[in-house]
């Protein structure tokens, strides 16, 4: 595949989204056109439908191993419909969320253990990794603390885990980090949001040069 896949991860909080649009906006008219955002569980229309499912705080008997394999079949469809054929054309992929995602919260927050939920999401991927992982990283006491002075009412099915999950999930994504380090590419998302945009833009420019117009 000729294109570049990225994507950006982190614990709910951290601010992922908001980071993302920053970025894109500061760097419009300096990256080689043309790309995709996109975002997961979602992207396609089947797997935006799983992802209604998987989020509806009303599914609470849904179990540990039901929401990964919903998570696995999302990104299946997603790979199939958007990422893929954009990475054959050449595009930039930029994913809100990706394997890592399931890898933290499902492997470690929900303790089904990495090995397991990465085996089916091999299956369901076909092996295939972002060139470049943004992890957002902020303490979930803290990232929680935001969702609950942003949006008290609209808190999802994953938000709405106790605190103890969510630490689980952020050790989660410190292990991912160590092991994968040279894809991963850590961000300390307590820092202001004008810091934590350069700092991201400095990590694609560095690891991914060749996106940029001479």
């Amino acid at each position: 595949m000729n294109g570049f896949f990225v994507s950006f991860e982190g614990p709910d909080g951290s601010g992922k989204s908001t980071v993302l649009r920053r970025v894109l906006t500061q760097l419009a008219s300096e990256i080689r056109p043309p790309y995709l955002v996109t975002r997961e569980p979602g992207g396609s229309e089947i797997a935006e439908a799983i992802r209604q499912v998987i989020l509806d705080p009303d599914y609470v008997a849904m179990t540990a191993r039901t929401e990964a394999l919903l998570y696995a079949a999302a990104r299946s469809q997603h790979l199939t419909e958007i990422v893929r054929p954009a990475l054959k054309a050449g595009k930039l992929v930029i994913s809100d969320r990706y394997l890592d995602s399931s890898l933290a919260y499902q492997g470690a927050g929900r303790g089904l253990g990495v090995d397991a939920v990465e085996a089916i999401n091999q299956f369901a991927t076909a092996g295939l990794l972002p060139d470049l992982t943004i992890l957002l990283d902020l303490k979930p006491q803290v990232g929680l603390a935001r969702i609950q002075k942003l949006r008290p009412q609209a808190e999802d099915r994953m938000e709405q885990e106790q605190l103890a999950f969510h630490q689980r999930v952020y050790q989660g994504y410190q292990q991912l980090a160590q092991r994968d380090s040279q894809r991963i590419k850590v961000v300390d998302a307590s820092q202001p949001i004008e810091v934590v945009t350069q700092t991201v833009i400095q990590i694609l420019r560095r690891n991914l040069p060749t996106l940029f117009k001479d």
